[in-house]
């Protein structure tokens, strides 16, 4: 764990941003005393491989389900003359 002041951090953003993304955990200080820490986010596992196959093959489904136009702007057309 690293410790670094606010005025430093304000010079090499980029670099701790970096180091963070790295793994690294950096302290902040404000006049000597901790104020918060920078760290590398901890993203929410996604969904399983079998529930992303579900979702594509149902969106196939609806895809098919739409009526066919050969080009979007006969949709746009029919939609302004209503």
């Amino acid at each position: 764990m690293r410790r670094t002041s606010v005025r430093e951090l304000h010079i090499r953003t980029s670099e701790f941003v970096r180091q963070a993304s790295e793994g690294s955990v950096i302290v902040i200080e404000s006049r000597g005393k901790p104020v918060a820490e920078l760290r590398p986010i901890s993203l929410p596992p996604g969904p399983a491989p079998e529930v992303k196959k579900a979702i594509f093959a149902s969106m196939k489904d609806l895809w098919e389900q739409l009526p066919a136009t050969p080009d979007s702007t006969v949709a746009i057309e029919e939609d302004r003359d209503r």
